[in-house]
Formats: structure tokens, C-alpha cells, sequence
């Protein structure tokens, strides 16, 4: 344990990242099983004395001074103690070297496993931590497997790191969306867990949060807050609903986020292979942002009737199977985007 074996873990700390203080204390615990598999007798008795300033790494058992030695393991006579301590009577408690050398080969295996050990467990920790840092975030991953008989998806993400793997359960993948090995996409952090063998990233394509951080990537006003969106509702791989808002008056927050010749939306249709996104124009006025949200068709007004969080809306006869949508879609992306339940009368319901 000299000079150089402090270098190796200052090296490890600049390399990996990893504290030396964590590393010297595995060094602690792997000699200490060490020891202990070779002198089970002194388990308790155990000093392991690390020095960073005179750069050593001592172990010593504290034996007891006793006229009548019947455990040597942690017991020795005056005469034998005062090799440690000129002064050594009994009753003192001397610290005796323990010569690393003379540890067994199955000892010295130990140790070095519990070193090991201790490196991938500091490495885990330290990717398990930046991943936390990125729930409700998106990473941008490989996909590497595919499993036919759960319907999940493994993907790879970008780090490089062996324990950054995230997993997409069949529930959180878009259902008409066909994935292939090799196929470079972005998901959206749900949660991390932390198991025994590392980081559990557990990642969406269907989540609402993907189609938001997807368009912050997109459109600079919506990163620097100037454009905020208020709302997404989201069937995923067909259809979603934006509602966007600015408090600039300079800045029309749905041709910010349609961007130059719709470039802007369109990166994010392509990233979701296709799902239409209707972006629409947030309004504090309750009857206003019902009839934004069931664009594209036109509303005649909306009522809102004894239940506040309840409307009914009144549309042009011609347009209610619009107003409707495909098995009721446009209605029900608008009612989960406003809050608001939407019963939706033509004009001829009055008549």
C-alpha cells in the first residue's frame, strides 16, 4: 500500500468520477473481509488506519495484555507485547501489525471482489442519479431489442453507459408505430428505479409529456418561456391537441410552434411518424377555448349549463359529424384538453 496505490485511486476519481473517500472506504471494508476470513477470532478487534497524508494504508488487531493467554487471537503476554509498546503492562491494549502479506490466497480474492464490487456500485449510483435527474425529460436512444411476447422495447440511450438502458412496456408504445432494431428515436422518462443491477429506466412513446418537450426542442419560444404551452391532450400515433398561450403580444404562439413553412410542426410529426397535432390558441375565457379546442370545426357558442366543468355546444348542421370527429375523437381530445365534459348539439336542436 505505497505512493502509487493512491495515485491509482486519484486516477480512478478523475476517470470515473468516483469519490476517493467512497473507494478508500471499499479498501477499508475489502481488508477487513480479508482479514476476517483468515483470523475469524479477531473480528471485533480490527483496525484498518488509512493515511493520505503519508500516503500509507495500515491494519492492525488490538490485542488485550493478559498473564494467561487463552485466546490469541486478541490476547498476548507482557513480554510479548512490549515488542509493540516499550510500556505495555497488563490490562493495556496493544495494536499489533497485521502484515498484508501473509493474507490467503481465498482472502485476498475477497478483496479484491469487494473492491470490484465497490467501483460498480459507485458507478451505478452515479448513472442511477443523472438519470433521476432526467424523469419528465426525453433522451434520444437506439433501439436494441424487441420482445415479440411482452410487447416491450428495449432502447439504448445515448450516454454510452452499459447501465442506460431504458425499457419501453407494451402500454407505453404507440400501437401502430412499428419499431425496428437499430431504429434511432425519442422517448420520454416516465421513472427510474433503482435495482440491484443498475438504473431501471422506464420510458413512454405515448405519454403527452414527449409531444411537449418535442416542440421545446423545436421552437425557441417555447425554451425560453415566451410562448407556454398550457395543455396537451393526446391519443397517441393518431391525434393530439396543444393548447398554447403567450403573454407577449408580439409573439402569435401557434405560428411559433408551426414555424416557417411549418417546419417547426413538422419535425415533431415526423418524430411521432405521422400523428396529426392540431395546435390551438388558449383562451381564459371558458367559451372560447371550448370552441378553439373543437377546431377544425366552427362553433355558433357554447352554454355552459348548471355543472360549471359541464357545456353544451351549439355547431352549424354541416359541420357536426366534423365537430365530432372519427369515433368521437375531435370531442373527446377537446374535452380532456379543456377539463370541460362537451355535449355537442347542431343548430337545428333548437329549432
Amino acid at each position: 500500500m505505497n505512493a502509487e496505490f493512491f495515485e491509482a485511486i486519484a486516477d480512478i476519481e478523475k476517470e470515473k468520477g468516483i469519490p476517493k473517500e467512497y473507494m478508500l472506504d471499499k479498501i477499508r471494508q475489502a481488508l477487513l473481509a480479508a482479514l476476517r476470513k483468515d483470523n475469524p477470532d479477531a473480528e471485533e478487534n480490527v483496525v484498518v488506519d488509512v493515511d493520505e497524508g503519508k500516503k500509507k494504508i495500515e491494519m492492525y488487531i488490538q490485542k488485550a495484555v493478559v498473564e494467561e493467554v487463552t485466546n490469541p487471537a486478541i490476547e498476548l503476554l507482557p513480554e510479548e507485547a512490549k515488542r509493540y509498546s516499550k510500556r505495555a503492562e497488563v490490562g493495556d491494549t496493544v495494536n499489533v501489525p497485521v502484515d498484508t502479506k501473509k493474507f490467503g490466497r481465498i482472502a485476498a480474492q475477497a478483496a479484491k471482489q469487494v473492491i470490484i464490487q465497490g467501483i460498480r456500485e459507485a458507478e451505478r449510483n452515479m448513472v442511477y442519479e443523472e438519470l433521476t435527474g432526467k424523469e419528465h425529460e426525453i433522451l434520444t436512444g437506439t433501439v436494441s431489442r424487441i420482445d415479440p411476447m411482452r410487447g416491450s422495447v428495449t432502447v439504448n440511450l445515448a450516454s454510452g453507459s452499459e447501465y442506460t438502458e431504458a425499457v419501453i412496456p407494451s402500454g407505453e408504445r404507440v400501437s401502430n408505430e412499428e419499431l425496428r432494431e437499430g431504429d434511432l428515436i425519442k422517448v420520454y422518462v416516465v421513472e427510474v428505479h433503482k435495482v440491484g443491477s443498475g438504473p431501471q429506466v422506464i420510458a413512454s412513446r405515448t405519454h403527452p409529456g414527449l409531444v411537449k418537450r418535442l416542440f421545446e426542442l423545436e421552437v425557441p419560444e417555447i425554451y425560453d418561456g415566451s410562448v407556454e404551452i398550457k395543455s396537451v391532450a393526446r391519443e397517441a400515433g393518431s391525434r393530439t391537441k396543444m393548447a398554447v398561450w403567450s403573454s407577449e403580444a408580439e409573439i402569435e404562439p401557434i405560428g411559433a410552434c408551426v414555424g416557417p413553412k411549418g417546419g417547426r410542426v413538422g419535425a415533431v410529426v415526423k418524430e411521432l411518424r405521422g400523428e396529426k397535432i392540431d395546435i390551438i390558441k388558449y383562451s381564459e375565457d371558458p367559451a372560447e377555448y371550448v370552441a378553439a379546442a373543437l377546431a377544425p370545426a366552427d362553433v355558433v357558442r357554447v352554454e355552459f349549463l348548471d355543472d360549471p366543468k359541464t357545456c353544451r355546444v351549439i355547431v352549424p348542421d354541416n359541420q357536426l359529424s366534423l365537430a365530432i370527429g372519427k369515433e368521437g375523437q375531435n370531442v373527446r381530445l377537446a374535452a380532456r384538453l379543456t377539463g370541460f365534459k362537451i355535449d355537442i348539439k347542431p343548430e337545428s336542436f333548437e329549432g
